[in-house]
């Protein structure tokens, strides 16, 4: 009997292409995978949201004595973006068909820059964090911080204002280009500061549960932050000059889902995990706002160093023996 040979049935490189734009095309323009989607995401960024709500409500529970700190700021800001998009997403219909154009743009752009700000502070915390360890100076570190945000916030007013009175391409081009360069600077931010602070707790001599606790955290949130920036920087660049790329349409709901959930979505909730833990009761010398460990390290290292270095009293001691010896000498004299 002879045998029968099975022929492996192989897809020309062309014909598998076809079939996926095919099917790209056909989920962009169907009515109900644009609403699934952006309904998906809706419901993902009210739990984040919520998420970041809750966490605040039990910090403040917690210590309510310490007022605004700036681990209580961050989730109040987590809260509002990720609240912000929800709402977007959830009307996305009446959003994405808005006029005139630049009110899309300041509905889906303005979450961003809140994105930026909220993550930008924890840099500004590293860095005040970094610099006090090396005894350098902090006072301009949050006036950089406010500084750069405000510019920030003015530019983009400008370029809002100058597309509502006048929707030229080349503005709204010079738009997503700023935005571009804006997550670059706060992705290179995460990496000077982030690596630094990394670094910095890894040459620290004392082992500790809690010093690798915080190198984690720390190396945790800084590879996160640098990839979901640095990734919104490619795409959004990427979007300025190709309209295949675009995400201010209602008709590229794939491209939408797996950019936000990658730049924001999955950012934002592994970041509140990893940033979890409470701030300890009643412990006011030891709580700085998201500080926990880093300043205790550096505070627990000078104690150390401090304790181990030898005192010059014994020689005060010796002389003040040998004194009260003359003086017996002399009484038995």
């Amino acid at each position: 009997m002879g045998r029968i040979s099975k022929m492996p049935v192989e897809l020309p490189a062309m014909e598998i292409g076809a079939m996926v734009g095919d099917w790209w095309e056909e989920i962009n323009e169907s009515t109900q995978w644009q609403d699934g989607i952006f309904y998906a995401l809706c419901g993902a960024y009210a739990l984040v949201s919520a998420v970041a709500l809750i966490q605040l409500i039990r910090i403040e529970l917690r210590v309510p004595e310490y007022g605004w700190t700036t681990q209580k700021v961050f989730h109040l800001m987590n809260f509002i973006v990720n609240g912000v998009r929800a709402i977007v997403f959830g009307f996305h219909k009446q959003v994405f068909t808005m006029n005139p154009q630049a009110l899309v743009l300041v509905l889906l752009d303005l979450p961003g820059l809140l994105f930026f700000s909220t993550y930008t502070l924890l840099v500004l915390f590293w860095a005040e964090i970094y610099h006090q360890a090396r005894s350098l100076p902090t006072d301009k570190l949050r006036v950089v911080y406010i500084s750069v945000n405000v510019a920030m916030y003015f530019v983009q007013v400008c370029i809002w204002v100058y597309l509502w009175v006048d929707d030229n391409s080349i503005v709204e081009l010079i738009g997503k280009i700023f935005i571009a360069v804006v997550s670059i600077l706060a992705a290179l931010g995460f990496l000077v500061y982030g690596g630094r602070l990394f670094f910095m707790l890894r040459r620290f001599p004392i082992e500790s549960k809690g010093r690798r606790k915080k190198l984690h955290e720390v190396g945790s949130v800084t590879a996160i932050c640098f990839t979901c920036f640095l990734i919104r920087c490619f795409v959004i660049f990427l979007s300025a000059f190709d309209a295949d790329a675009s995400l201010d349409v209602l008709d590229h709901p794939v491209l939408n889902l797996i950019y936000y959930m990658l730049v924001e979505i999955l950012p934002s909730a592994l970041v509140l995990f990893i940033l979890r833990k409470l701030p300890p009761k009643r412990i006011s010398a030891q709580y700085h706002p998201i500080r926990s460990e880093q300043a205790r390290i550096a505070a627990k290292n000078a104690t150390q160093r401090a304790t181990y270095e030898p005192r010059p009293e014994r020689s005060g001691k010796k002389s003040r023996s040998e004194g009260n010896t003359k003086c017996s000498r002399r009484t038995k004299a």
